[in-house]
């Protein structure tokens, strides 16, 4: 039997400048969207480490995104599932996974969800053993390289 680990992450919503529908029209726009993704990321990393993540550089992980709005209405996933991808830098800063690549880091579907007080994402990112992992028959190789 296998002991499932998770660490759950609170943070703000991203900035709508880390959106794809919000690109940069100059030179300035690149450097505030720059800047966003870098404090996004750092934010991340440092609400990682007082979750109990640092350093322990997991083979594996399925992470779960809930979006908490203030309003209730319809929003496109993929928008903010993109403008996620600095804080998952930061769990990468922070030690908790090797990487952020495919075959590190796997994605339950993203939640929507409403709460008007308190506005934000909750990341929870759950271990996977490599025993945990289903390997097509016949399948040569190694899980994590």
């Amino acid at each position: 039997m296998t002991r499932i680990i998770t660490i759950t992450i609170t943070i703000p919503l991203p900035d709508r400048k880390l959106q794809p529908n919000n690109p940069p029209g100059s030179k300035h726009g690149r450097i505030a969207k720059s800047v966003a993704a870098k404090k996004y990321r750092e934010l991340t990393m440092i609400r990682t480490l007082e979750a109990g993540g640092a350093m322990r550089r997991w083979h594996h992980a399925e992470c779960k995104a809930t979006f908490y709005f203030d309003t209730n209405r319809r929003r496109d996933f993929r928008n903010f599932e993109y403008a996620l991808k600095p804080a998952y830098d930061g769990l990468v800063d922070a030690g908790l996974i090797l990487d952020d690549n495919s075959k590190v880091l796997s994605h339950k579907p993203t939640v929507f969800a409403y709460d008007k007080a308190n506005p934000r994402v909750v990341l929870e990112i759950e271990r996977i053993d490599a025993a945990d992992i289903p390997v097509e028959p016949g399948a040569q190789g190694v899980l994590f390289g």
